[in-house]
């Protein structure tokens, strides 16, 4: 299944209307592709592949 993007949405961090947040992945890297995302003292590594996928990995 394939998200399309509000063409309003271009803040890092939205509230969309289920309540859940919403991030922007260009935003988390920066523009970039990598992204490192910490969570209870574990740290993740997002990437965007060139097919514009999303990895996580420990």
């Amino acid at each position: 299944m394939t998200a399309t993007r509000p063409s309003e949405f271009c803040r890092p961090c939205a509230m969309p209307v289920n309540n859940l947040p919403l991030h922007d992945a260009d935003h988390l890297t920066q523009g970039g592709n990598q992204a490192l995302i910490v969570l209870n003292e574990q740290v993740y590594n997002l990437r965007i592949t060139r097919a514009g996928k999303l990895i996580l990995t420990k």
